[in-house]
């Protein structure tokens, strides 16, 4: 369950005496700076994961355009292809002179 803010809510240990010294000894709960670093890593792993991102749209957009270019080379072969294809035929059909 969590907070208002979102963070985990850890409840507060027993009645009387110095809270904050008890929670420390035990180790179970975190304190304001722990939450502070752990909101640091969480937006250092963010900003890594966006970057990754950006990364992997640009190469996906690469890998398009060599694609479609790959595609577009091999058709101009196979047009070229059956074009000296049907010429033969055509000069194997004409009779010597």
């Amino acid at each position: 369950m969590s907070g208002p803010n979102g963070e985990p809510h850890v409840p507060v240990g027993g009645a009387g005496g110095n809270d904050e010294e008890e929670e420390e000894e035990d180790g179970d709960s975190f304190g304001e700076e722990e939450y502070a670093a752990i909101n640091s890593m969480l937006d250092q792993i963010n900003s890594c994961l966006d970057h990754l991102e950006e990364k992997n749209d640009y190469l996906h957009a690469c890998l398009k355009e060599l694609l479609e270019s790959n595609r577009q080379t091999r058709l101009e072969f196979q047009q070229q292809s059956e074009q000296q294809s049907m010429e033969a035929d055509v000069q194997g059909s004409q009779p010597p002179v």
